[in-house]
């Protein structure tokens, strides 16, 4: 590969993997659309200013750092286990699953006595994240032994590891395999990083921050919708004590003298339970409707 890219072009890194999905809905509400084949490491996108590159989430810090991208989509454990000399650019809270952030965990077999990183001495852990890990252990004065997993790594306790450093988003998948969590070690979330050469040139550096902007613009409107409706004046101060709004909601006069039209956003989960509510405090012609980015 060629290292850091003309001016006019900006090499960005996306996820291959578990984050692969998630991301290029992200980038679909961002209003970018990108095609790639099954075997492709080179998708295509409409933006001519944009090349990206697809390649495992572990990879992306490093190549960032090298000069390779000028930009990618990584998480934060990566850039911390890599070592790697970025500039974290923006925090998209997104994974695989859901909006929050994912946990990574020491683990143990349920029946085990292990109770804290204390009772890790002299054992056998198995992780994908090794340099965490030791990190981790050597806060907590523990000396043991940190084998790196190429996988399958909920698998390998108690035959193969005592305990496993592993990621999980809900926890499900350690309960299934009969473990149980331990301790909390970190949390990470997916972040924008750019190269620190590319940071500085001035026309990479907006092009990233306008990425960044509609990620971020993406990520604020997930699980929220919008609502419209119509209320006569006389009922619209009781209407207003039961619409939640991200902000303040838009009124708006109708041609019809004494009705307001009345705008708001609001999180999806609530709609169920709001637009009853409002049809018994005057609401009419109600208008629920998706929303692709909110931009502050």
């Amino acid at each position: 590969m060629k290292e850091l890219t003309e001016k006019g072009k900006l090499r960005l890194g996306l996820p291959k993997g578990s984050l692969e999905e998630s991301t290029f809905k992200m980038f679909e509400k961002a209003g970018f659309k990108i095609r790639k084949t099954e075997r492709s490491y080179f998708p295509s996108i409409d933006d001519k200013e944009i090349e990206p590159v697809m390649m495992r989430a572990q990879e992306i810090p490093r190549y960032v750092g090298q000069g390779v991208l000028d930009a990618g989509l990584t998480g934060k454990d990566w850039i911390i286990e890599t070592n790697s000399k970025v500039v974290a650019v923006a925090d998209l809270i997104y994974s695989k699953q859901n909006m929050r952030p994912v946990r990574w965990v020491l683990a143990v077999p349920t029946d085990s006595p292990i109770q804290s990183a204390k009772d890790l001495a002299g054992k056998r852990i198995a992780t994908e994240v090794v340099n965490i890990t030791r990190k981790y252990l050597k806060k907590n004065r523990v000396k043991a032994d940190v084998e790196f997993s190429w996988g399958a790594t909920e698998a390998k306790p108690p035959l193969l590891a005592d305990a496993i450093v592993e990621v999980t988003e809900t926890g499900s998948s350690l309960k299934a395999n009969n473990l149980r969590i331990v301790e909390v070690i970190m949390e990470s979330n997916t972040q924008l990083i750019a190269n620190p050469t590319s940071w500085k040139d001035e026309w990479k550096r907006n092009k990233i921050g306008e990425i960044a902007m509609l990620l971020a613009g993406a990520i604020r409107a997930e699980e929220k919708v919008g609502l419209k409706m119509n209320v006569e004046c006389r009922n619209l101060d009781r209407l207003l004590t039961n619409l939640p709004a991200l902000k303040k909601p838009t009124i708006s006069p109708l041609s019809d003298e004494g009705w307001v039209a009345v705008e708001t956003i609001i999180e999806e989960k609530l709609v169920r339970e709001i637009i009853p509510l409002l049809k018994k405090n005057g609401a009419s012609g109600i208008i629920e409707y998706p929303l692709n980015k909110i931009i502050p």
